[in-house]
Formats: C-alpha cells, structure tokens, sequence
C-alpha cells in the first residue's frame, strides 16, 4: 500500500479550508438554492426556461443575497466579496447564474461602480429587489472587445439639458445583450460622449456609460428603441439576450453615471482624470467584478463535472480482472484504470488550484474595494491578474467539461445527468467579459512593463516603440504567501533535486516564466531598433505573448496553491493537498516538456521520471478522488445527475439479486 493510501482526510477540516474567507456565504447559498424553484431543469422551451429564470431571480432577491454587493446606504452590506462567491455558487441553473450576474453585477455594478450617490439612491433599490430590471449595454455587432472604439454616440444638446443617444450603423448596434429580449426596463449604455464647442463642432470625450429607459411599465419598447430577440442559444436559454437600436433617444443629463465624467447644464465637460486613456482604463477597471465572478463561475461548472464523473467512475464497472487463488473473476471499477485516472484526477487537481488563485483574488478585489485611497499600481495588478484567470479557468472549464462528458461515456451524454447542459451553459465563458485570447494579451502587455504615465494605453505600435527604448526587468509579483514562497525557492535544490520538491517546483516554473517574458520583450525590442513595421512584429510575436501569460498564470495558480495548502489545520489532510498539488505541477511540466526539453531545464531521463511521477501520483490519490470532489460542497440536487446519486450501484445490486435468484 503507498504512503498516501495510509494518508486520513478530514472532511470538515477540507471543507472549511476550501470554503475560506466567505464559508458563511457558501453555506447561506447550501441552505437558500434548494427545492423544486431551483433544482436542475432539462427540455424547456425557450420561453419557459427564461420565465422560470426570472422567478428564480425574484425569489433570490427576496433572500438578501443580492444586498452583499450594494452600498450600506442603500440597504446592502458592502462585500464585494461576498457578492462574487454568491455568484459561483449557483451551479443548479447557470442561467440564473448569468442572470443574477447580469443584473446585481453589470447593471447594478455600473451604477454603483461609475455612478454617484444620487444615482445609488435613485436607482439601486430597485435593482436589488428586481422591481427595475436592467441590462449591461457594452458590446456591439462590430466591437467586443475593442470597447474604446464602440460606435454609439451620446451627444449632449444644451438646449434640452439632454443626451441623445444614437446608432449610426448596424455595426454600433447593441448586441448579445442580457435581459434585453424580454426583461429588462433600463440600460446602462456604453456610448462615446460628445459635447458642443464653441466653433460649432462637437468635442469627443471617449466612452462613458448613461441610463437608458429601454421599455415603458407596460413591457412595451420606447420611443426610439429597436429591441430584437438574439434568440437560441448553444446553452444559457434561460437569459434573454437581444439587441438594441438607439434611434436619437434623449435622457436627461443627470442620467449621466458621471463618478469619472460629468457635464454641466452649459454642455462643459470635467472629469477627475485628465488623461483621456487612463480615464477609459479607471472607468474599465471599476468594472472587474464580472471578469473574476465568470471565472469563479466556470470553476464551480468545473466542480460539479468533475463530481458527476469521479463518482460515476467510482461505481460504474466494465471489463473483468482475471480470478487468482485468493479473489474470484470481477468486473473492475473504471476508475482503477489508469487512463481514466489521467483523465480526471489531474483536472481535479488544476481545479483545486484555480480555486484557491480565485480565492486569492477574491480576496484582492475586495480589500481592494474598502481602500480608502485608489492604489495604481495594486488596480492594475487585479486587473492583469484578472484577465489571466478569467481565461485559464474559463479554458479549463471547457476542457474538463468535455473530459468529463467522454469520462462517463453514453451515460454522459444524456440531459438528465447534467453534463450536456454544463458543457452548453459554460462554453459561453471563455469569450463573454472578454475573449481569453485577448485578455491573455492584456496580461502579458501588464507582465512587460507597468506602464507607468501610460496607465495600460499601449496598442501593439506603442508597445514596440516602448520596449525599444526599455532596459527589460522581469518583476515577479508574488501571492499573498510571500515569505513561505520565497522561503521554499530559496530552499530549492536544483535541478536534480526531488522531483516532488516544492521549491524546485516553484523555481522552475518561475524560471520559465521569467524566460519566456525576456524573450519576448526582446523581440520586440529588436523590432523597434530594426525600424521595422511594430505592428507586424508584435502580430508575428502573438504566439509568444500567449504563452508568456500561461507561463505567468501557471506560476500564479502554484503559489496561490502552496499558500492554500499552508493554511490547512490537519497535517494529514495537508499532505494529501501537498500530494495533490504535486499532481498539478508535475502535470504543467509534463504538459510543455518539449519547452523545459528544448531549454535545457530538464534531461530526457527527468522528464520521463516526471511522467512516470504523474502515473505514481494518480494510483496514489484514486482512493481520495470521491472525497476532493464531494469537498467542493455542492449539494447532491445541484448536481442533479442520477449516475452521480447512486443509480449505477442500484443497477448493480439488481442485477447480482437477479443474478443470486436465478
């Protein structure tokens, strides 16, 4: 028997660890999502589905939980915190998830995040009882993610002491927007602000956001709104996305969210940030809540995926191991075969370390939100950091869904055991709050330089020139964990040391971050110096500003896993994690062995040694893989799926009943 076979887990003690900061918000959710109003649904039309979302979404603001994310003065308890964890916790239905996240954190976020008291008083209330459904206007048909360059307008027409709001084309249209179809009565409109001058011209003062009434009392467009239905979606049928024509609708200019930009009755704008740019990145920085809760979401579809398979995989039995003198012939359980165990278990392990780098960032953003003062440089570190976990948990998710669906073969893909729907629902993630290729760029352009005076407004031609004038430093921004982090680093033994060692863990994976990154500001570098065109170069670079943010976010979700495991009270349930983080580093290196290959940071002989690791750790940690899921704490009828719940065992004992009797 191995060491960790000998290993006890205790289940409070990992429960309460995994549960962390917001365990009394987890268990509010355990104790409010359940019964019929919530539990799993298949088959719906698309019209009962979002019907059913919208009285889910009633029936949750009457529990106060959409009050964590508000303002005290208006009746909420101010934790940002608190707000996203509520989030992640609605697996049963994602659309309500997406739902709640579309009308407590966009529409009611941008109020709260780009509006002032008067807007919070006038506005807020409503929201959070959902007696003024309301919608996220950002996108557009022809920019997603470009969203300085959006195409609508708001120009302000002093006369009136009004905004008129206007789609020029079919490209500045509002698209994919969510409560737009059905629901929503307002919007909050992203639009490029403009005012008169005084040579008869109009001033443009980039993108701001304004409240649109969208539909009148009686459900009924208003004046000047075009609304049209997105219809069918892959999944996520329960939200009513449309798109939205804004034919010169005028609203008052106190309707203006004007926290970073404001204008008078004379049509003079002012604003608290002069910098044009670095107002446009404020005002899209305040706004980072809904990036972590995607993918603090996208991590519990990955959660319960992964719980419906493991647990399936450990009662489900196919083909027969030979009888010997002591044991009879027998059917074996799927998940004592090693490739199903590399199917799953170091997917569980990654989730574990994605659910404690959300963890850490959680907790960043709302430390971040009580700060009596705006630190620069902490903002855009949240942010970058943001963008990087958005896309490796959205990705991971789409990937370990798709696992776990092929995992639990035919059974897998019936709609009754949930699997199909998660896989629908959450594939969305990986390009709504922003498209994981492009954000990966964003974090990467924040690992390359901070940007100083700059504040983040580097296109690929100002990067370049940037770089070559640049003398490169790598900074490693640590976790939380800095003293234990770089206690373990500097502990390391090298690189023939243990390859269960956490320092040389940490040290490689930071050496390839570190190495990644210099190659690629040299590229540019050289680029710039070269005088050749900037943007050709950084597009011929994409590859490798893709895999410089992967390399960072590996490195991230490590440290953030040690610094987890370090606070775990039992020293028996701490070994296992140790073990399970062993699993998913070793897995990372096993992934990109051709780079450590052709870098020379390991020999032939160590990476098979690695490979032959991540087999020994697999069979090690199968006799715990039923307890790491079921620690995630999601409850049986959110996970909904009969071969999840014991429907394979029952089949079995029938049948070796019927067996005995015959």
């Amino acid at each position: 028997m191995s060491e960790q076979a000998l290993l006890k887990l205790d289940e409070a003690e990992l429960r309460g660890l995994l549960d962390g900061r917001w365990a009394h918000v987890r268990e509010r959710a355990r104790d409010v999502i359940r019964g019929e109003e919530f539990a799993p649904v298949y088959g719906l039309s698309v019209e009962d589905h979002r019907a059913r979302t919208l009285r889910q979404l009633m029936a949750l603001a009457e529990t106060g939980v959409p009050a964590y994310g508000f303002p005290e003065s208006v009746g909420g308890t101010d934790d940002i915190g608190a707000s996203v964890v509520a989030f992640e916790m609605l697996v049963a239905d994602m659309s309500l998830m997406v739902k709640m996240g579309v009308q407590f954190g966009l529409f009611g976020g941008a109020i709260r995040a780009l509006g002032t008291e008067s807007h919070h008083r006038r506005y807020l209330p409503d929201v959070m009882t959902v007696a003024l459904p309301g919608c996220f206007a950002m996108t557009e048909t022809g920019h997603g993610s470009d969203v300085q360059r959006l195409r609508t307008t708001a120009t302000y027409d002093p006369e009136a002491g009004e905004f008129v709001v206007h789609t020029p084309d079919e490209a500045a249209r509002k698209d994919y927007i969510g409560n737009a179809a059905r629901d929503g009565r307002m919007a909050v409109v992203f639009a490029q602000l403009r005012t008169p001058n005084s040579g008869g011209g109009l001033d443009e003062h980039g993108v701001h956001a304004l409240m649109v009434p969208i539909r009148d009392a009686g459900g009924a467009p208003m004046p000047g709104v075009t609304i049209e239905d997105c219809g069918p979606k892959a999944g996520l049928n329960g939200v009513d996305n449309g798109r939205l024509w804004f034919d010169g609708v005028r609203v008052p200019r106190t309707d203006l969210l004007n926290r970073y930009g404001d204008v008078a009755a004379d049509g003079t704008y002012s604003s608290p940030v002069e910098n044009p740019n670095r107002r446009f990145f404020t005002m899209l920085g305040t706004l980072i809540r809904g990036r972590i809760s995607v993918a603090g979401g996208a991590g519990t579809a990955t959660k319960a995926s992964l719980g419906i398979a493991i647990r399936y995989a450990d009662t489900r039995r196919q083909f027969t191991r030979p009888a010997t003198d002591s044991q009879p012939e027998r059917e074996v359980r799927v998940l004592d075969y090693l490739a199903h165990q590399r199917k799953l278990l170091p997917a569980l392990a990654r989730t574990y370390g994605l659910h404690f780098a959300q963890e850490e960032l959680v907790t960043r953003l709302h430390e971040l939100s009580r700060s009596a003062e705006r630190d620069e440089h902490a903002q855009r570190e949240l942010e970058s950091r943001a963008a990087g976990l958005k896309a490796v948990a959205t990705w991971h998710a789409t990937e370990t869904i798709q696992t776990c669906r092929e995992a639990c073969g035919g059974a897998g893909y019936l709609s009754e055991n949930r699997i199909p729907q998660l896989k629908a629902d959450s594939d969305i993630f990986t390009t709504f709050e922003g498209d994981n290729t492009v954000l990966l760029q964003q974090l990467t352009k924040a690992l390359l330089t901070n940007f100083k005076d700059s504040f983040g407004d580097l296109d690929q031609l100002g990067l370049a020139r940037f770089m070559a004038g640049k003398v490169f430093e790598t900074v490693i921004e640590r976790t939380a964990a800095i003293p234990l982090i770089d206690r373990l680093v500097a502990a390391s033994p090298g690189r023939e040391g243990s390859l269960y060692n956490r320092g040389w863990h940490l040290e490689l994976l930071e050496d390839r971050e570190k190495h990644v990154i210099e190659g690629l500001a040299g590229r540019l570098r050289r680029a710039g110096k070269d005088g050749g065109d900037a943007f050709e170069a950084f597009n011929a670079a994409q590859d490798h500003v893709l895999a410089a943010g992967r390399a960072h976010m590996d490195r991230i979700v490590l440290e953030a896993f040690v610094a987890g495991i370090d606070r775990c009270g039992d020293q028996s349930t701490a070994k296992l994690l140790n073990r399970l983080c062993d699993l998913y580093v070793l897995s990372v290196i096993e992934e990109d062995r051709a780079w450590f290959l052709e870098h020379e940071r390991l020999s032939t002989a160590r990476t098979k040694a690695v490979t032959s690791a991540v087999n020994d750790l697999c069979r090690g940690l199968r006799p715990y893989a039923v307890q790491l899921v079921d620690a995630f704490g999601l409850r049986d009828e959110w996970l909904g799926a009969p071969i999840a719940l014991g429907a394979e065992h029952r089949r079995q004992e029938e049948q070796l009943a019927a067996g005995r009797e015959a």
